[in-house]
Formats: C-alpha cells, sequence, structure tokens
C-alpha cells in the first residue's frame, strides 16, 4: 500500500496591526521585513508559498471595542482562512508578522484532526489577554483559540480548543495579574523555561499522557534569550524601552525542543511570529540612502 504523501502549505504573512508597531522607530516595517525573512531563510521545498494580502497603510492608533485596528486584522486573519481552505493542506508552515498569524492555521488544524492534536506555545507571554488586559491582538491569539480573549475573534473559531490540547513553555513571569488570573481561570499548563532548559522530557510526557496524533507549534522568537538573539522588539539599538518580560531559552535549547517532539508526534503546523531584524533594517534604510543604488 502507498502511503498518501501530505500536503503541505507555506504561508507568508507580514502582519504587523496586530503588534506593537508604532514604537520608535518604525516597529511598523520589522514585522513584516522579519516575515519576509524568514520566509527566505526557510529551507527550498516543493510546497508552495502563498502571501497573505495584509494591507499597507492603516489608521494609527484606531480602536474598535478596546482594540487597535481590530477590523483590519480581522479582514486580514479572514483572508488567511480562505486561503487555507481553498488549499485544504494536512500541513501549515505559518511565516509571520505579529502573534495573531497563528489563528486562523490553528484553528484550521485543530478542525481538521477533529480535536486529536495538541498545541505546543513556544512563547515568553501566554497570549491569553482580554481587550481588558491588552488592546494589541497579538496578546490575545490563544485566548481566541480557547474561546476567551477577543470575543469578536473568539467567534471565528469553531471548535475552540480544550485547555487540556495546549502547553505554554517559556512563561517565566507574567506582565500583569490579569495575565496569570486568566491562565490558572481556564486552567492552561505552563512551564517556565528552567524546565526544558536541559532536557524535553516533560513537554515529551505532556505529548504522550494525552495521546496526540498530532501537534502544531507556535514559536515567538521572544522566548528566546535577547542576550543571545538579537532579533526582537526589546534589542532597539537606539535605546528605546519596552517594558515586557523576556524569553530565556537559547537557540540550542528550543531547537532541541522542537526535535524532540517532532521525533515522537506528527507536526502539522508551525508558525513562526515576531522576528524584529533590527541590523537589517538599517543596514536597508542606510542603502536607501545611496543614489547609487537606485
Amino acid at each position: 500500500m502507498i502511503e498518501k504523501k501530505q500536503k503541505t502549505l507555506r504561508l507568508l504573512m507580514p502582519q504587523w496591526q496586530g503588534g506593537d508597531y508604532d514604537l520608535p522607530p518604525s516597529t511598523r516595517e520589522l514585522y513584516p521585513l522579519g516575515a519576509r525573512l524568514l520566509a527566505f531563510l526557510a529551507p527550498k521545498s516543493d510546497s508552495p508559498i502563498l502571501e497573505v494580502p495584509v494591507e499597507h497603510h492603516a489608521t494609527a492608533g484606531l480602536k474598535q471595542n478596546g482594540v487597535i485596528q481590530q477590523e483590519v486584522v480581522l479582514r486580514q486573519m479572514q483572508a488567511a482562512r480562505k486561503i487555507i481552505e481553498e488549499h485544504s493542506p494536512d500541513r501549515i508552515i505559518m511565516f509571520g508578522g505579529d502573534c495573531l498569524v497563528s489563528q486562523a492555521p490553528f484553528a484550521y488544524l485543530n478542525e481538521r484532526y477533529a480535536g486529536r492534536i495538541g498545541f505546543l506555545w513556544l512563547d515568553a507571554h501566554p497570549d491569553i489577554s482580554t481587550p481588558k488586559e491588552h488592546d494589541r491582538e497579538h496578546a490575545m491569539v490563544l485566548g481566541n483559540l480557547l474561546g476567551g480573549g477577543d470575543p469578536v475573534f473568539a467567534e471565528e473559531v469553531k471548535p475552540h480548543l480544550q485547555p487540556e490540547q495546549v502547553m505554554i513553555v517559556g512563561v517565566d513571569a507574567y506582565n500583569n495579574p490579569g495575565e496569570e488570573g486568566i491562565v490558572k481561570e481556564m486552567g492552561l499548563r505552563v512551564l517556565p523555561s528552567t524546565a526544558v532548559a536541559e532536557s524535553s522530557e516533560a513537554v515529551l510526557c505532556w505529548l504522550r499522557d494525552n495521546k496526540f496524533e498530532h501537534i502544531a507549534i507556535h514559536f515567538d522568537l521572544d522566548v528566546l534569550d535577547p542576550t543571545y538573539f538579537y532579533s526582537q522588539l526589546t534589542r532597539n539599538p537606539e535605546g528605546v524601552q519596552f517594558n515586557t518580560v523576556l524569553g530565556k531559552l537559547t537557540i540550542p535549547q528550543a531547537t532541541r525542543l522542537i526535535k524532540d517532539v517532532s521525533a515522537i508526534v506528527d507536526v502539522v503546523g508551525f508558525s513562526f511570529a515576531e522576528h524584529m531584524p533590527w541590523d537589517a533594517r538599517n543596514l536597508k534604510k542606510m542603502m536607501e540612502q545611496f543614489p547609487f543604488m537606485k
């Protein structure tokens, strides 16, 4: 019997409106640049890569229901879901963009695999806020998938993820008491970076105990220690401060964890988010000033 080859879809979603795009100097430019660099750096593949349309202009600071750029981000998330449904893939690789880019592929995969799938959330933040705690959609994406978060976006997810399907890894502290309260209220399992620094066993036990057949992994690059991985919002070379909890994992630790997980369960989703390449952005700006380059 010939085994059917899995159909993989790669998506590029250079979304910026769901993140902290209005910090100087122009973090709005970093989200799209970071997404495109991720897609460029990825190994070559026969799988198609499609770009989700992202609006170039939006009214800065415009709020709907307490959330900045809610209508714009909602349209873009729906556009991503439409592309996914048109191609009906078995596996999705997403290159983002702010963290909200994970909503459409993860909601689809949960439906596609009828709940027989776990979700590993590698992030320094739990992303379960509501509009009461935060006004940016990237801080609510996991909450949306679970049926909390932003009610407008949660309504787009059918069926919602169940708390036992989710493990969050890399949260060493919370930005505010509201985040911690929601995590406890939802009964989510959260591991600090120290729990996986030397071994992947805690995550592997969770996978085995739940007998997941598939896994989707959200990889927010801010789960990495900014001392060693510079392309993060907090590494602004111009010294503009952004107060948030920092990640503590190294690339080798994250690589080992992801490889160990993929060795025992089928990875059907992987989402890269929040790649903020300051050096690349500054080089780009430098080259744009030279008339002989044009």
